[in-house]
């Protein structure tokens, strides 16, 4: 990359959400049956400039910037996810998840699990991180993010909650299986993940894709990428980007470049975490 273009975008990494977000929040994960429920983060280089609103954690990569200077400190990265949380939180009625502070921290693809008996759902009870060199790059040649339109002002996704424990559940298993489908490498798995997410996402948080603020029509336009490609979500609510799956180009997207720990070790290993309430 550009040396001044470089400078100018940061060395913090963002991130990028996959299947079963919003389990992160206790107010859903309150309602699973069978906890813990996933969801799945992978860091993602900064290479581009996200649009603001757009389900990319821009806004708390902000707060982490200048709360850091620009640079992750050398600290346990648990303690650092706290910190960014607290900062990010002060004052708030409705505190943001903590899937964003995690991903901005956390290198690799990873797959948060949230339990409301633990942390009381706030902070992931586990976190299985993949730092294979190998799957990163399939993952970064597989997903295709298209620019769709940030969330407006004043919009608010949770005005309508359908929060029923089968559905909280199957949202749960689409991060289970988008994790899987990701060692496994397996295009048609992921898409089939994202695809239920967003039926989760339809079915428990309606507003999350169809509002009177938002301008464009989201369902029909996720339902042409699905049906054309293994598998399509969007990255936030409102929409953002629609996130598509794919083994071949699709027109009109670009690609990320995820990033790993280190990109001399090809190996997944999982660790608990000890975040603490």
């Amino acid at each position: 990359m550009n040396s001044a273009v470089e400078e100018y975008l940061g060395s913090i990494p963002n991130r990028l959400q996959l299947a079963g977000g919003w389990i992160d929040q206790p107010f859903v994960s309150q309602h699973n049956p069978r906890p813990p429920g996933s969801m799945v983060v992978a860091q993602i280089e900064p290479d581009f400039p996200p649009m603001d609103r757009s389900g990319i954690a821009s806004g708390t990569r902000a707060i982490e910037m200048k709360l850091w200077n620009g640079k992750l400190p050398n600290r346990p990265p648990d303690d650092l996810v706290r910190e960014l949380y607290d900062e990010e939180n002060k004052g708030k009625a409705s505190p943001s998840g903590s899937q964003d502070m995690v991903g901005l921290v956390y290198p690799g693809i990873n797959r948060l699990d949230y339990d409301f008996g633990i942390h009381g759902g706030v902070f992931p009870s586990h976190i299985e991180s993949c730092q294979s060199t190998k799957v990163a790059q399939w993952l970064s040649q597989t997903l295709h993010l298209i620019a769709v339109e940030p969330r407006p002002e004043g919009y608010d996704p949770l005005g309508i909650k359908n929060l029923t424990p089968k559905w909280v559940n199957l949202l749960s298993q689409s991060g289970k299986d988008c994790y899987d489908a990701i060692l496994r490498m397996d295009a048609r798995a992921l898409g089939q993940s994202l695809n239920l997410n967003m039926e989760c996402w339809k079915t428990l948080l309606p507003q999350v894709i169809s509002h009177p603020l938002l301008r464009k029509d989201l369902g029909p336009l996720l339902q042409v990428y699905q049906t054309q490609y293994a598998g399509a979500m969007y990255s936030g609510c409102g929409g953002g980007y629609l996130i598509v799956v794919s083994e071949r180009s699709v027109p009109g997207s670009f690609t990320v470049r995820v990033r790993v720990a280190d990109s001399s070790r090809e190996r997944t290993f999982q660790r608990d975490s000890d975040v603490s309430n």
